[in-house]
């Protein structure tokens, strides 16, 4: 199963529009979501809050805006890493 990350906020418009789009993506790449809540985090504030949402997929990280494309292509690398 692909683990992954993505560093949101409360009230994040974008955030949920990513979020949405990977519920969409969860039957053809099977993944474990787990959000993690910039606020609550005074480095990952610092560093995230003009990028957010971030997502991270293995190896990828994405950030603000992220398409559905991008996220597809990052799960399928996961799902199949290129040697």
């Amino acid at each position: 199963m692909i683990n992954v990350i993505l560093y949101t906020k409360e009230n994040c418009g974008l955030c949920n529009e990513v979020k949405a789009e990977l519920a969409q993506l969860a039957q053809p790449y099977p993944h474990r979501l787990t959000e993690v809540d910039i606020t609550q985090n005074h480095d990952l504030f610092a560093r995230y809050r003009y990028l957010i949402p971030v997502v991270e997929i293995g190896d990828a990280r994405l950030t603000a805006p992220i398409d559905p494309d991008q996220l597809r292509s990052a799960l399928a690398t996961a799902v199949s890493p290129t040697p």
